[in-house]
């Protein structure tokens, strides 16, 4: 398409991972069992919360929704990505590639906020156990999981818009897997001030603010079990704690190794392997460390694999 003497660019070319030709079909296998896994995982989570009427509990309730993200999360890039591993064709078009960017911010976006009600769920049961079924009533649960959505949908929205009113030309090669914004933004040929304006205010808020609610309420907790002298009552609440406190290190440790990695025009192995850890690895790795440390999930799988024996 011309427009003012320029050829516009319509269709993207995502190159993919920096992987050998020699090792194509070996990761291809390996990403696929990681995508399978991630979406077994997560729905069995799901499935299970729905089923066994012990875990229709604030928490689960969050857990539910951090497990429909996770696999959200996961179905944005990995399905296009194993389909360009196998064929010849890594085209995707503009408004494909506006559609993925989108999807993956929201789901990213949802996670991050869903990790922050999930702690302030722990301060509360913890803190003001007393308070809790006031305080975490059904209402404010609901409205909480909401908030999280629209917030997200809003916001994944205003980059959208952002990007797409820019000019792509000339280059189309996106140094990626996935649409990636900062990628995207790099084939650009207008200017792009406003989008790394935005980026780095609402992305650094997105980042910054929902961490330091989270580390505010482990504070307390930590505060609050220091109080206790039962080393019984300290265990079950490091025990109750530890599964978020894993998914949030993993979430958070990739983000900020992202942030730390120095940012180049060709796509990087550190780049990559970061890239990986928080589109494929993290969702995968969730439903395994709520369920092994989780023994209300591993109560409720137990039931209902009888019940299935049983038939």
């Amino acid at each position: 398409m011309v427009m003012n003497n320029q050829t516009v660019i319509s269709l993207f070319f995502l190159l993919g991972l920096p992987i050998p030709p020699e090792h194509q079909h070996l990761f291809y296998a390996l990403f696929l069992a990681m995508y399978l896994t991630t979406v077994l995982g997560n729905l069995i989570i799901i499935i299970l919360i729905l089923l066994d009427s012990h875990l229709h509990t604030p928490m689960y309730l969050f857990l539910s929704n951090l497990s429909f993200s996770d696999l959200c999360f996961s179905s944005v890039t990995m399905p296009k990505f194993l389909q360009n591993m196998q064929s010849q064709d890594t085209s995707i078009t503009y408004a494909g590639c506006l559609i993925q960017m989108y999807f993956f911010n929201l789901f990213g976006g949802l996670e991050i906020f869903l990790l922050v009600v999930m702690a302030y769920d722990r301060y509360v049961a913890i803190c003001l156990p007393l308070y809790y079924t006031r305080i975490m009533s059904p209402k404010l649960c609901v409205c909480l999981v909401l908030m999280s959505w629209i917030f997200n949908v809003l916001y994944s929205m205003l980059h959208t818009l952002l990007l797409a009113r820019l000019s792509f030309c000339e280059d189309n090669m996106i140094h990626h897997f996935f649409c990636d914004i900062s990628a995207l933004l790099k084939l650009a040929c207008s200017d792009i001030y406003i989008n790394e304006l935005m980026i780095f205010i609402l992305g650094g808020l997105l980042v910054v603010i929902p961490f330091l609610l989270i580390v505010v309420s482990y504070v307390q907790i930590v505060f609050s079990i220091l109080k206790v002298s039962s080393t019984r009552v300290i265990h079950k609440v490091f025990s109750t704690c530890g599964s978020h406190l894993s998914v949030v290190s993993l979430f958070y440790g990739t983000i900020i190794g992202l942030y730390l990695c120095p940012s180049s025009n060709n796509f990087t192995v550190n780049e990559a392997s970061i890239s990986i850890m928080y589109t494929v690895v993290t969702p995968m790795l969730n439903p395994f460390i709520y369920s092994l440390r989780n023994r209300d999930i591993k109560e409720a799988l137990i039931k209902v694999l009888i019940k299935k024996i049983s038939l």
